[in-house]
């Protein structure tokens, strides 16, 4: 008798229990809900007043589409002062050589760092988080003084080439190959008598593929926005990227600005950044999971 009342109070324990995670389980999902359309809210909206006309977004915030769309379209690529299929063209040039250099070369110096033993090392690694502390626009002055001084003002070089140095990406991928790369493997691939070269791009590289994944998304997405360096930079209308199309956009006087233009404009910039995630993304996860766990 009393293993049975035991037995029943177990099975209503076991429902109790199941019905409390049912509603934990809900309530999470009402959270991320919530959270998921406070997240696609501005996209929404973006989308929406790109088909609105610019007298209808005037008049105040709305979740009805337009019928503006092909008009807004129309209207952008017709318009000679705005070269968007040259300014889509310079910033996918620039992103996509400073998402490759920038986890190439942080990736290579994070393997030094990691697997030499050398004098100086310890100096090495603080200096360059010391870097990483320093904003840009402090050194921005003395950067410009330098492009002018070597002749290379409204070029895509003294974007590209400084990405080399990223400290952030390097202090990510050193932490990664302390947590995936072991000792081991390297020097097998060096008893065997591959060069180091070799060994980081044959071996190192498929191991690291995750975390630099994740990295070139990070680096494609702050070049493609960056505005500050760029606007300092590039001069002629014909190297712009596309920051500074929309802010020369919305820039415009009174009688030539048109909001529908301007959300039209940052609704194809985003397109690129999209793509770009969609490819690379499937890594995110595991990439920041790996590079978090110790191995």
């Amino acid at each position: 008798m009393i293993l049975e009342q035991n037995s029943k109070l177990n099975i209503l324990q076991l429902k109790r229990d199941k019905h409390i995670l049912n509603l934990k389980r809900a309530g999470c999902y009402i959270v991320l809900g919530l959270l998921t359309i406070i997240s696609l809210f501005p996209f929404i909206i973006l989308v929406i007043n790109s088909t609105r006309l610019h007298a209808q977004i005037m008049q105040g915030f709305s979740l009805v589409p337009g019928t503006a769309f092909a008009k807004n379209f129309i209207e952008l690529f017709s318009d000679n002062n705005i070269p968007i299929l040259r300014a889509l063209i310079n910033s996918v040039i620039i992103s996509t050589f400073v998402a490759f250099l920038s986890t190439y070369f942080s990736s290579m110096t994070a393997y030094a760092i990691h697997m030499y033993r050398f004098k100086g090392r310890n100096v090495a690694f603080r200096f360059i988080m010391m870097v990483m502390m320093v904003p840009p626009q402090v050194s921005a002055l003395g950067f410009l003084r330098l492009v002018i001084d070597m002749k290379m003002m409204d070029t895509f070089y003294p974007l590209i080439i400084p990405a080399i140095a990223a400290p952030f990406i390097f202090f990510f991928m050193l932490q990664y190959m302390q947590a995936t790369l072991p000792f081991e493997i390297v020097e097998a691939a060096r008893i065997d008598g591959s060069n180091e070269i070799r060994t980081f791009n044959t071996i190192v590289l498929p191991i690291l593929k995750p975390a630099m994944a994740v990295q070139a998304i990070f680096s494609f997405v702050a070049a493609w926005n960056n505005y500050f360096m760029p606007a300092l930079i590039i001069n002629s209308k014909l190297n712009k990227t596309i920051p500074i199309l929309i802010a020369d956009l919305r820039g415009a006087d009174y009688m030539k600005f048109d909001y529908g233009k301007v959300y039209m404009l940052v609704a194809i910039a985003i397109i690129p950044l999209m793509l770009v995630y969609f490819v690379l993304s499937k890594n995110i996860i595991k990439g920041v999971t790996l590079g978090s766990v110790k191995g």
